[in-house]
């Protein structure tokens, strides 16, 4: 490049002086070789103002005159100082369009301040000046601090997990450090604006909400809804879906109860066991009213499943916000938020604006309108007996959260209305009855979450085209009340051509015990005392003594006739019915039945879930329920769940033992699968 200048940028000595020369005379042009210009530059970096001695032997050994020297040296000074004004200029014009950048980014962030506040002032109830000084006063000394660092210092206050409607809310009011101000106006931004879509979702059906030509269900109307709130899609996936559903029903709470409910993460996964297997407040950015919990906003994260081991949980970061329309009515907005920012490993699911709207009633009920609207990419890894199911919206739709909620509402308000002829006999008080309700209620929760297994190892001799063979794993249990040592669990699931009400019927009745409960051996049981905790008669909790046991070989940790009852509960909505049944010693037991505290009472339970397969029948209604009419309504899919304790705590168990013990379960569990589908003539089904 310098060469270049040098050679046609650089005027050489004669050149000079022609111009200089003017009109005074013409004067031939002369340039410089290449070897002379090569010389003059390598000069020129080592002494760019060579003395008038320099110069003349420069002349000499380049052949030319000394002032042609001088004025090379003159012109060549003047273009590396053009030059770097050039670069100088080029440095100034960066930094200032990097500081006009700035200026625009923190002009667009004021705005941006602007609006978080006054959404913020919206929603929590609080003058716009407090929340700029909230935002201003806090973070500010954690900004330094990695994510991952700041996510760690986030600890979990002790909660009253005790259900005390309108109760006093300062264990929730507290400010965790670590997520820097921006990202808290971020989510309060994006939980505003979840809201806002909500309500209108939860107020209007036309245009949003269509009736599906198939079963009548409420679904949202892509075209309408997307024309008003356009999206991208979060998964870019050919398997991708959008779930939408819309749902209303009352329930028995008063609304303020059910509020503080779903504030609560307990007693959320308490309100939904056979939805939601986990969850967990990560952060609280408003407690809101005390009273009225309007304005509360939480960052939360949540598992859900269906109870079986072949569908895959879906896990949600979410936001949390409550607003209060009026007095009586709230909303419950959900939407989910890139908390770890990839981090993390993928989830198969993606929460859009969905909750639900809380009315109170006179009566001490509540109205409730529930939206469910969730994109979600987990057809490939869902087995195929359960895909209509899933891909079909009926698993995790408005109309399962519905059932799910009115059925532990309508349970809650049993066990506090307790029937005159339900005491005695066995249970003689009100505090042995709510214990055994508690205990009844920790078995059916255990059991659920342990249909996840997780490391589970597939015996394929039963996966035919209705089955999908026996799933087993083991595990080492230390759970407080749970048996603790080496525990096996085996699952099944398959298809019988019968409606989920027969197959539930068929559980409950005492004469077909016989052909399914491998506790009582294939002998006669009775039960010895009866909880109802809903108006259907299937929801109920029952004590089984098994009328005659022998000495099991099959299950030698097993209690003997003379120690051992069964507990067991029942329950059925629309969506699930569940058998849950589990060996509690008598010793135990007695101590649950004197209105103790059952929370020690080590338990491990097995069971059955049925529900709808997701087909039409002929009549073209969905097979995705359990009719309480017990109407046929296509064929059902069922899981069995086997939990036995194959050694105790201090045993060591080899890897040979283990083997056995699971070939006994596998066994077991292949067994009871024949003995059902011969009881429903299906023997012939693969």
């Amino acid at each position: 490049m310098e060469l270049q200048l040098g050679n046609n940028g650089g005027v050489s000595g004669d050149e000079h002086e022609a111009f200089n020369s003017g009109n005074r005379g013409k004067k031939a042009y002369h340039r410089h070789t290449c070897q002379q210009i090569l010389q003059l530059e390598k000069f020129f970096k080592e002494c760019p103002h060579p003395n008038e001695k320099q110069r003349r032997q420069l002349s000499r050994e380049l052949g030319l005159e000394a002032k042609q020297i001088k004025f090379w040296f003159q012109n060549r000074r003047t273009q590396a100082k053009a030059q770097s004004e050039r670069s100088d200029n080029s440095v100034l014009r960066t930094e200032n369009e990097r500081i006009h950048c700035e200026n625009l980014a923190i002009r667009e962030a004021m705005k941006n301040h602007e609006k978080v506040s006054s959404l913020l002032a919206k929603y929590i109830g609080k003058p716009k000046s407090q929340i700029d000084l909230l935002t201003s006063d806090t973070g500010s000394s954690q900004e330094e601090l990695p994510t991952f660092v700041q996510n760690q210092r986030m600890v979990n206050p002790g909660i009253d997990w005790g259900r005390n409607p309108g109760s006093d809310i300062s264990h929730f009011a507290y400010r965790l450090e670590g997520i820097p101000d921006m990202e808290n106006a971020l989510m309060a931004e994006t939980a505003a604006g979840a809201m806002d879509e909500l309500i209108k979702l939860l107020r209007v059906n036309e245009p949003f909400w269509i009736k599906s030509p198939s079963d009548g269900r409420l679904i949202l109307d892509r075209l309408s809804y997307e024309r008003i709130y356009p999206r991208a899609a979060h998964f870019i996936s050919c398997n991708a879906r959008v779930e939408s559903s819309k749902d209303s029903a009352t329930v028995t709470m008063p609304g303020m109860d059910l509020v503080d409910m779903f504030l609560d993460p307990n007693k959320w996964v308490d309100l939904f066991p056979t939805i939601v297997t986990e969850a967990r407040t990560i952060q609280v950015l408003e407690a809101g009213t005390v009273g009225n919990r309007h304005g509360s906003l939480q960052m939360m994260y949540e598992q859900m499943h269906i109870p079986s081991p072949l569908v895959p949980p879906r896990e949600f970061y979410f936001l949390r916000l409550c607003q209060q329309l009026e007095p009586g009515r709230w909303v419950i907005a959900d939407v989910s938020y890139d908390y770890l920012k990839g981090s993390g490993s993928p989830s198969c699911a993606w929460r859009l604006p969905s909750g639900c709207m809380i009315q109170d009633m006179p009566n001490g009920c509540s109205k409730i309108i529930w939206v469910e609207h969730v994109e979600a990419n987990d057809r490939i890894q869902t087995h195929r007996l359960y895909r209509d199911l899933i891909c079909g919206s009926y698993a995790y739709g408005a109309e399962r959260w519905i059932a799910s909620l009115q059925r532990i509402c309508e349970r809650l308000a049993f066990s506090t209305a307790v029937p005159p002829q339900e005491l005695g006999g066995v249970v003689t008080s009100p505090e042995g009855r709510k214990s055994i309700v508690n205990l009844a209620h920790r078995m059916v929760k255990i059991f659920c979450s342990s249909l996840g297994m997780p490391g589970k190892l597939d015996f394929r001799q039963l996966s035919e085209g209705n089955s999908s063979g026996v799933r087993v794993t083991i595990c080492k249990n230390a759970e407080q009340g749970q048996p603790i040592g080496t525990v096996v669990s085996a699952a099944a699931t398959f298809w019988l051509p019968v409606s989920p009400q027969n197959v539930f019927n068929f559980f409950k009745a005492e004469k077909s015990r016989t052909q399914w409960d491998i506790l009582s051996n294939g002998n006669p049981v009775l039960e010895i005392s009866h909880i109802s905790n809903g108006a259907d008669p299937g929801n109920c909790i029952a004590i089984i003594r098994v009328i005659s046991h022998p000495f099991s070989p099959i299950l030698p940790l097993i209690p003997a006739e003379n120690n051992m009852l069964i507990l067991q509960e029942s329950c059925t909505d629309s969506s699930v019915s569940m058998v849950v049944y589990a060996p509690v010693g008598i010793p135990a037991m007695n101590v649950a039945i004197s209105g103790e505290d059952s929370s020690i009472i080590p338990i491990l339970p097995s069971g059955f879930v049925i529900s709808g397969d997701g087909h039409m029948d002929t009549r073209g209604n969905s097979s995705s329920s359990t009719s309480s009419t017990g109407s046929n309504s296509g064929g059902s899919l069922l899981t069995i769940a086997f939990q036995i304790l194959v050694s105790g705590p201090n045993s060591s168990s080899s890897t040979e033992f283990n083997m056995e013990s699971v070939a006994t379960v596998n066994t077991l569990i292949s067994t009871t699968v024949l003995k059902i589908k011969s009881a429903f003539n299906c023997s012939d089904l693969d």
